[in-house]
């Protein structure tokens, strides 16, 4: 028999891979004694709570599912406790505790929990997400202007551009229309806009379909599937990282970080040597690595920050527009109304829609927050505890608990958007919803697309303008129709992290008579 396979660093991942399951498991039975001895509500160890993880690692039930089943374990409970990758953990069902740690006790959590090692993958450990302390809080500072209205205004001219160039392919490509699967095509649309508003640089993915922003970009979701495989790879970088550096491990392939660093690189040289101005993100964080200051930025801090950026906009972003096209095929009479609403703008603005028009547009803003809501970017977020802090009980007759510094607090963003206690009959897909007479009914942080608080997504506006550009030029040119190939209600995919369709987003557009 051959076994020169076990030599391979696969057998050292499985052999590493059995001794984190075993310490896992004796961690998870030692977390029961844990939340016991606080007076905790908590998962117990047993027979279905095992089986439901292994199904989850097996890619047998997908994330959404796993959570939505930790969530509904304590209706009753304000927070259950957890162990999570040999941490303790909390998750948090409580709407006023979640405000409590996201805003009002900041101070106790103000960052997240890092999933990968600096030396593993140094562009997901320096983005803003990842960051801590007084770094995030200057990469904040610095950030933050890139997102301002007049930023905005700036960018949705460079993002009504991409949006005509993809919409105005797309009517003159109709075969393709017929059965199309649009996380692909928005996919490439993202592509487009994220070149041209971060890094400067005109691509249209359409048309040159094995362009390398696009190419890097499908590379990039692959690290972050989930699956057996795929699960074990990312246990093994944020448990052992020295490890996983050893044997060669990473998220991304050495080209695809290699390809950041060098566009980043070059964008920086030629604006240097041109005297290029260009209000971006890449100028901005120029910027502040010109500043004088004690923890001055590198060229590798701007290169995270783009890869960040690019990533968000790439696939958050496209998994957006796919939710809200998806549901317009379904739903025609909203498709319907949404029309009616963009045509009324066109007419107003001459055919076009500018930035001031697209605010205006309240039916639109209904529609993507309902889809939001439905289809939340973050099954769940997190926030790392910093100083001991004390929880009031989780149940009536329980004790006030306390949350050690490193534990984990965890928020159940698909969980509270689903809960029918906040949002009745949640799997109807209802603009309503988020009417001027009820989106002040709706109850505080049991609404979190982006998060809340100073760790709030601070992209979300990009995200939203970029998305509805698109949908109104789309409207404008086409009828979204369902196809024998789609599938609804969705069924999700199990080897994702993010929530998407097990075969994809399949819709028709048929072309509009236009005057």
């Amino acid at each position: 028999m051959d076994l020169s396979w076990l030599s391979l660093p696969f057998a050292l991942l499985l052999n590493t891979l059995i001794v984190i399951g075993v310490v896992e498991i004796v961690a998870v039975l030692h977390h029961s004694y844990y939340w016991k001895n606080k007076n905790v509500p908590y998962l117990p160890f047993s027979l279905s709570s095992v089986i439901t993880s292994w199904k989850l690692f097996l890619g047998r039930i997908s994330v959404v599912n796993y959570f939505q089943y930790v969530y509904n374990y304590f209706p009753d409970a304000k927070y259950v406790g957890l162990m999570d990758l040999g941490m303790y953990g909390v998750l948090v069902r409580d709407p006023e505790l979640i405000k409590d740690i996201m805003v009002k006790d900041f101070e106790f959590f103000p960052d997240h929990r890092s999933s990968v090692d600096d030396s593993v993958e140094p562009l997901l450990s320096k983005d803003i997400i990842s960051l801590r302390g007084d770094r995030w809080r200057e990469m904040r500072h610095t950030l933050s202007p890139s997102f301002t209205a007049r930023k905005m205004k700036f960018m949705f001219n460079l993002m009504s551009e991409c949006s005509h160039n993809f919409v105005n392919y797309l009517v003159d490509h109709p075969k393709v229309c017929h059965a199309i699967e649009t996380k692909g095509v928005f996919r490439r649309y993202a592509t487009d806009v994220i070149a041209t508003t971060a890094f400067g640089i005109s691509v249209n993915s359409m048309k040159d379909q094995d362009n390398e922003f696009y190419i890097r970009g499908i590379e990039i979701t692959k690290g972050f599937s989930a699956g057996p495989l795929a699960t074990a790879k990312r246990t093994l970088l944020g448990v052992c990282p020295r490890l996983a550096k050893l044997i060669g491990l990473s998220f991304f392939p050495p080209a695809t970080t290699e390809f950041f660093k060098k566009i980043v690189g070059e964008t920086i040289r030629a604006r240097e040597e041109q005297g290029i101005v260009r209000p971006d993100m890449i100028h901005l964080l120029m910027q502040a690595r010109d500043k004088e200051g004690v923890d001055k930025m590198t060229v590798d801090d701007i290169v995270s920050q783009a890869f960040l950026f690019f990533f968000a906009g790439f696939e958050t972003s496209a998994m957006l527009m796919c939710f809200v096209a998806h549901e317009l095929a379904v739903n025609q009479d909203i498709q319907d109304r949404l029309r009616e609403e963009v045509q009324q703008h066109l007419a107003e603005g001459n055919d076009e829609i500018s930035y001031e028009s697209l605010s205006k547009m309240s039916y639109m803003d209904m529609v993507i927050s309902e889809t939001l809501r439905k289809y939340p970017p973050t099954i769940i977020t997190n926030r790392l505890c910093a100083k001991r802090y004390e929880l009031p009980p989780s149940r009536p007759g329980c004790k006030n608990a306390i949350v050690e510094p490193n534990d984990v607090l965890m928020f159940p963003i698909h969980g509270l958007h689903h809960d029918p206690e906040y949002f009745p009959n949640p799997d109807k897909f209802n603009p309503e919803r988020f009417s001027e007479e009820n989106k002040d009914k709706i109850l505080p942080y049991t609404y979190l697309p982006f998060g809340h608080g100073p760790r709030k997504c601070i992209g979300n506006r990009f995200a939203l303008m970029e998305t509805k550009i698109l949908i109104a030029h789309l409207l404008q040119k086409f009828t979204l129709k369902t196809t024998e190939k789609t599938v609804e209600p969705i069924v999700y995919a199990k080897k994702e992290f993010m929530l998407q369709p097990a075969d994809g987003f399949w819709i028709g557009l048929e072309k509009r008579e236009t005057k």
